[in-house]
């Protein structure tokens, strides 16, 4: 893919069908999600979420399953190349086939993704994990810098990955936090892709980012720094992988994330400001009206950093519904001590209605 994003990259804006009232108010569900009144606050559940002590559960629990990984590079057109890792159980039938997408600055080996891989290989299907651009380790296999607005190369990788393990079986596709904004831009464009797609499921997807990068701004220090400090360092590798292509210094990478991701903009993207990027890959509004997928997306009321108005007042279609959690924080969605999480059982239950009976 060349470093100029085409402007078929920018998400589309389906005229939203005529609907009656009674329906879309059904679209929008209350969570039977009740975690213990000690899991309640959100930044606990938001850093839970991501804690290392969820990162090695979601280890064991996919050793527990027999299952079989498999690292391959995926296909993203126009000579573009995605990491991921494909994990099935052996000498088992699966019913069907899931990929997972992960958040910002997140990676295959994120807890989310160990723990949602899991849950799925025991209800029958095979995994395939993939890292987007410059995500885990595979800052060295293109030269172009990742920003949110390359679906393409997702959708293409999306295609390679059913031609090469679906074998005929439902396809999947689910994703968290910036992965869920991807899995649902995936879905809109499976149609015209030719990617048989049989249902996709969201969790905390972003929706808007210029509202989402003001609730950062406004809200406590420890999600900007994260990102920040996260962000930065996934640059350093990408200099330190390309060094006769980037010479930002060290002063660059100080910026905060609103000019950092301008300076992006600027000088990596076809976009001419930071408002039309963020306007390019967001989802909010009537921009899911057309999905022709079955969609399930989880949220909760307390995400510090994706207002949950904004759910609220999506156009949607007539096979997509939104559950709304009154707890459960950015991705969170703790249910006990164990950490095991409610969003990866919901996803596992939303996703297993598209394999065959038996």
């Amino acid at each position: 893919m060349s470093d100029s994003l085409a402007n078929a990259g920018r998400s589309p804006r389906p005229t939203p069908p005529t609907r009656d009232a009674r329906r879309y108010d059904a679209q929008i569900l209350e969570s039977p999600y009740r975690p213990p009144f000690w899991l309640r606050n959100p930044h606990t559940q938001s850093a839970l979420g991501t804690s290392p002590m969820r990162r090695a559960r979601g280890a064991w629990l996919l050793r527990r399953t027999g299952a079989v990984s498999t690292p391959h590079v995926i296909d993203g057109g126009e000579g573009v190349r995605l990491h991921g890792m494909h994990s099935r159980v052996p000498d088992r039938a699966a019913r069907g086939l899931a990929l997972l997408l992960h958040g910002w600055e997140g990676s295959i080996e994120s807890s989310y993704m160990r723990l949602t891989a899991a849950r799925l290989l025991h209800a029958g299907f095979d995994v395939f994990r993939l890292n987007f651009r410059d995500h885990g380790d595979t800052h060295h296999l293109n030269e172009a810098l990742f920003h949110s607005n390359r679906i393409d190369e997702v959708v293409n990788a999306a295609v390679d990955v059913e031609r090469r393990f679906a074998d005929g079986r439902p396809m999947v596709v689910a994703g968290y936090s910036l992965g869920g904004n991807f899995a649902l831009r995936v879905a809109s464009r499976a149609p015209d892709a030719g990617l048989p797609l049989a249902r996709v499921a969201a969790v905390c997807p972003v929706l808007d980012p210029a509202v989402t990068i003001v609730e950062m701004e406004r809200g406590l220090p420890v999600y900007m720094r994260h990102f920040e400090e996260s962000w930065r360092a996934s640059l350093r590798r990408k200099r330190a992988a390309f060094p006769e292509r980037y010479d930002f210094d060290d002063r660059i990478l100080q910026l905060r994330m609103r000019e950092l991701t301008r300076w992006l903009v600027e000088r990596h993207t076809d976009f001419d400001s930071l408002e039309d990027y963020f306007d390019g890959y967001s989802i909010a509004g009537d921009r899911l009206a057309g999905l022709t997928v079955p969609a399930d997306i989880l949220t909760a009321e307390d995400d510090p950093v994706i207002p949950v108005a904004q759910f609220r007042s999506l156009r949607l279609a007539a096979e997509t519904r939104v559950e709304i959690a009154r707890w459960g924080g950015h991705c969170g969605f703790m249910e006990s001590l164990s950490l095991d999480g409610y969003a990866e059982r919901w996803a596992t239950e939303r996703l297993s209605a598209a394999l065959p009976p038996g």
